[in-house]
């Protein structure tokens, strides 16, 4: 990532938060199955921008998943388009920040894409993070 792109990600990554975190937050308002996979640590954070799967996976979190994974890409591909970005770039700095806003027992990967469980203090992060 050059460093005009990495400032403009800095300007924007609150935007990213607003862009993500609604995904998220509303499938965990609508969906317990959802709330409960990530209390169980069953899904987490990927650096990806994605949700990722800790355990293997039954067919119905499978397909929660995946439709929550492309909800969120439809949401990277107009946030990147607007910000002049890749869809992976932008991803990438949803990531960085999802990966921040996880709770204490949230799972979410670390750079070395091992599966780490959120302490109380902040989450291992990717060098490439805003």
């Amino acid at each position: 990532m050059t460093a005009q792109f990495l400032s403009k990600l800095m300007l924007t990554l609150s935007g990213v938060a607003l862009v993500a975190a609604p995904v998220a937050v509303m499938a965990q308002g609508r969906d317990p199955a959802y709330a409960a996979a990530r209390a169980s640590g069953q899904i987490g954070e990927k650096l990806d921008g994605y949700l990722g799967f800790v355990v293997t996976p039954g067919a119905a979190l499978r397909a929660m998943v995946d439709d929550l994974n492309i909800k969120r890409k439809a949401a990277y591909a107009a946030k990147a388009q607007a910000n002049n970005a890749t869809v992976e770039e932008y991803a990438l700095s949803s990531g960085c920040q999802l990966i921040l806003n996880t709770q204490p027992g949230e799972k979410y990967q670390a750079p070395d894409g091992s599966w780490q469980t959120r302490g109380s203090s902040p989450p291992q992060r990717d060098s490439r993070c805003p």
